[in-house]
């Protein structure tokens, strides 16, 4: 049945117009970044962890939250609109499961951002002229580890959704996790606050640290926010009426 609710999610989404946004978001701060990287080349002396730096201090703070935040709100936008949710939570389902399958459409579609980012950062360097050949490997850890920072942002997000009809006001409180993410990491804590969580798993500040940053931890904690989030979401599924 769960793979039942996924296909029903899968097909709600087609012809979306977020598909536009996941296209051409990620589109702007690669842009941005290899302006500032070329504004700054004098002093960004490691080449592709240097642009690296560049690309995530826009993505990762400003464009990406947003985006997952889009993601969550449409997605939960559109059981709100024409009874929705009346039709939805009398099919017999454990109600939990709706969430869930909310949860892994948003996972699939941060893993395809991240994987779009890593395009345009190769893409990027190579324009640039980068003599060494792309870090593969870490550019795939960096973004199998900024999807699963981003499944704890889309967690909270679409709990939020739960209580926020507004399509906006979810995006905006997205865009104001990003930037007290940049703070947390600042002060120390991006490895513990929801929404520094991303931004550290793609070692937006330290790239070449990446084998040294104690990522085991980092894991743990994004699981024990996923689980602990979709249970309270859970719970608030079961015990509330939702109205149209």
């Amino acid at each position: 049945m769960f793979f039942k609710l996924l296909k029903i999610e899968k097909m709600k989404l087609k012809r979306s117009p977020f598909l536009l946004a996941f296209i051409l978001m990620p589109v702007i701060p690669a842009i941005l970044g290899n302006i500032n990287y070329t504004a700054n080349i004098e002093i960004l002396k490691s080449e592709w962890y240097s642009l690296w730096t560049q690309h995530t201090l826009f993505t990762c703070y400003f464009f990406l939250p947003i985006l997952i935040g889009i993601y969550c709100s449409y997605i939960m936008r559109i059981e709100y609109n024409n009874n929705n949710w009346n039709k939805m939570l009398t099919m017999p389902v454990p109600k939990i499961m709706f969430f869930l399958s909310k949860m892994t459409i948003v996972s699939i579609m941060i893993l395809l951002t991240e994987i779009w980012i890593g395009i345009l950062f190769v893409v990027s360097g190579k324009f640039l002229g980068m003599s060494e050949p792309a870090p593969i490997n870490d550019i795939l850890l960096w973004c199998g580890f900024g999807t699963l920072g981003g499944m704890v942002i889309a967690s909270i997000q679409l709990m939020l959704s739960l209580f926020i009809k507004s399509f906006a006001m979810p995006i905006g409180i997205a865009f104001g996790g990003g930037l007290s993410g940049l703070v947390f990491l600042a002060k120390g804590f991006g490895h513990i606050w929801i929404y520094s969580l991303m931004s550290y798993g793609m070692s937006s500040s330290a790239p070449q640290k990446i084998t040294e940053r104690g990522y085991l931890g980092f894991v743990i904690i994004c699981i024990i926010y996923i689980i602990g989030i979709t249970a309270i979401s859970g719970m608030i599924f079961t015990r509330r009426e939702f109205k149209n």
